[in-house]
């Protein structure tokens, strides 16, 4: 049969220490389990140190007061819009305005809230804006935006042409001219963009002939040795009637000798001076009854080595007692629009000097004609006299036939 013992004092002694430690393990776990809220703060800023030992807690980039504003909306923009940014609780450290690769130059304000642009635009092209602004605490912001411009065909672009051509040397008679491939009904607006300046400081006046043609003549003939620059600053400009100007343009010219060549039908003589010294009198003929030379002051508008001269081209009918062809008229000058030259006319030497029996042009020798074709270019004046018959302001260069006075009141700023 089993024998049972009983515990001895010791080993009593020793299981109760182990129940003891039993429950002092059990109450260990029940404290963690019934924290009080004193200790549950402690745990969560020691949670909150170890979790920021970690990782860093996330930021937000503080926003920039800056603001922008571009003036122009983003499709259909008028080409003549001068493109401005303004910036508002800022100011700008940068702005670029380009289409393509091409910028569009601009100015900053002094306080560098404004950027305005000193070119005009394009039609049909696409712009980009980029603007950099940054506000009193330096926090910068960036705009971007695209526009693009009105498109504009042929017919709503009018060209600048100019007479004379780039660094030609002319005669002092010479006129600026301006000429437009298509008409221009604002005139002022287009005048204003017009400028003629010279190195001899001469004052002058544009003059309207016509919605597609301008000039500029000084208040007397140009001084010799004049340089002469005129520009035409009329790209994206409004002409009216829903036209712009194409483009801007810049020639420059020289005004030569001074060669002044005088008529006189009743003598039928020419004085010819150059810079002021009278070199050579030719004996002359001019227009008979019925063909009478113009009197007034003229100016070489082209000059033909050899040219062909019909009398239909000035309405004289082919067949008729006074009608002419002749292929291979010498060393021709026109001065009129209407078939004024001088030339060579070895068929009338015999009336030269002495009576007038030409269709109106002036003739002279074929030997003074050389000579007087040599010496001669465009712009140099002709100065007739001793007929009834004016000259007129649009029959060729006929500026000089008005007073500066008059002039001026063909300006559409007058």
């Amino acid at each position: 049969m089993p024998v049972h013992r009983q515990d001895s004092p010791q080993s009593r002694r020793r299981r109760h220490a182990t129940t003891m430690a039993g429950l002092l393990v059990l109450g260990l776990v029940g404290a963690g389990c019934t924290a009080s809220p004193s200790d549950e703060a402690s745990a969560e800023k020691v949670g909150s140190a170890e979790a920021g030992s970690s990782a860093a807690s996330p930021t937000t980039p503080p926003t920039s007061a800056a603001t922008v504003a571009l003036n122009v909306k983003q499709t259909g923009v008028q080409v003549d819009r001068l493109v401005k940014l303004t910036a508002a609780d800022g100011t700008f450290e940068s702005v670029v305005v380009r289409t393509g690769k091409k910028p569009v130059p601009g100015q900053m304000s002094s306080d560098e809230t404004t950027w305005t642009a000193s070119k005009r635009l394009e039609p049909g092209r696409s712009y980009q804006v980029v603007a950099r602004a940054v506000d009193a605490d330096g926090v910068a912001m960036t705009k971007r935006s695209t526009f693009r411009t009105q498109e504009l065909s042929l017919d709503q672009q009018t060209y600048p042409s100019f007479s004379p051509v780039a660094n030609d040397t002319v005669g002092i008679g010479m006129p600026v001219i301006v000429r437009f491939d298509v008409p221009v009904t604002n005139r002022a607006n287009i005048e204003r963009h017009l400028t003629v300046t010279n190195s001899s400081k001469q004052k002058g006046a544009w003059h309207w002939l016509s919605d597609t043609e301008v000039h500029w003549r000084p208040v007397r003939y140009w001084k010799p040795g004049t340089t002469v620059t005129v520009k035409a600053d009329i790209n994206s400009i409004p002409a009216g009637n829903g036209v712009y100007g194409q483009l801007n343009r810049t020639s420059t010219f020289k005004v030569g000798d001074a060669v002044i060549s005088k008529v006189n039908a009743q003598t039928h003589q020419m004085q010819t001076f150059v810079n002021g010294k009278l070199v050579r009198t030719t004996p002359i003929t001019t227009g008979k009854p019925g063909f009478t030379t113009r009197s007034g002051v003229k100016v070489i508008v082209e000059k033909f080595l050899s040219k062909r001269m019909n009398s239909e081209t000035v309405g004289i009918a082919a067949g008729s007692s006074e009608a002419y062809d002749i292929n291979n008229v010498q060393y021709a000058m026109r001065v009129t629009y209407t078939g004024e030259f001088l030339h060579a006319a070895p068929w009338s030497v015999g009336s030269q000097g002495y009576a007038n029996v030409s269709h109106g042009c002036t003739g002279m020798s074929t030997a003074n004609a050389a000579w007087f074709y040599g010496i001669s270019k465009i712009g140099d004046v002709v100065e007739y006299t001793g007929t009834d018959r004016p000259m007129t302001l649009d029959n060729g260069y006929g500026d000089w036939n008005a007073s500066f006075a008059d002039w001026k009141k063909g300006s559409a700023l007058s």
